[in-house]
């Protein structure tokens, strides 16, 4: 193992379950805690990689001071476009926490406490990951970043397909989905609307 992964298992990391994401969104909540309340739902609704949800921009999810039912963020990694609902529970934290801050349009929704870096690290944004992980009793060695992106997926499609092929073919993009499953993107994200997590 490389410096950057001692003591953590490396591998495919598990998605969280229903019950999960639920004892962790009610922590947020009974706490206060405005940002990673936002962080976590958008974590969960968008299924972006780490590095792209703490490059979302204000804008990328609000207009005019209202956070949008649904976002497209082109990712770093692929170049492509990645189209997500937000649901009313993300939408209700996204806006309380961009208010809180006094957020603008043109900046980062997660800003850095770091004045020298503009936005949350992706490893701050894991290092959340953990906490929130260890504080409903799940060893943060089996989690990550890549779990929250995992979660939503996971739910979508558990006994519709076999899951490896239905996380594989969600995890590239949506229209690779909608190819996959022979449907329009509209049904697709329709599906992913009923899902409530």
């Amino acid at each position: 193992m490389s410096s950057w992964n001692r003591g953590h298992l490396v591998g495919q990391k598990p998605p969280l379950k229903p019950r999960e994401v639920w004892s962790i969104r009610t922590r947020l909540q009974v706490s206060g805690a405005e940002r990673d309340l936002a962080l976590f739902n958008l974590a969960i609704d968008s299924k972006l990689r780490g590095c792209d949800l703490v490059t979302v921009t204000v804008g990328d999810v609000a207009l005019s001071g209202a956070v949008r039912d649904r976002a497209v963020i082109v990712q770093r990694k692929t170049g492509r476009p990645v189209q997500f609902e937000i649901t009313e529970q993300t939408r209700a934290a996204v806006n309380a926490w961009i208010a809180r801050r006094g957020l603008s349009e043109r900046g980062y929704l997660f800003p850095s406490r770091i004045r020298a870096k503009p936005h949350m690290s992706t490893r701050q944004c894991g290092r959340i990951v953990d906490k929130w992980v260890s504080s409903i009793g799940l060893d943060p060695k089996r989690y990550g970043t890549h779990s929250m992106r995992r979660t939503k997926a996971a739910q979508i499609y558990e006994g519709r397909q076999h899951p490896r092929r239905a996380t594989a073919a969600w995890h590239t993009k949506l229209e690779s989905t909608v190819r996959f499953l022979g449907i329009e993107v509209d049904d697709a994200l329709a599906i992913s609307e009923q899902v409530e997590l």
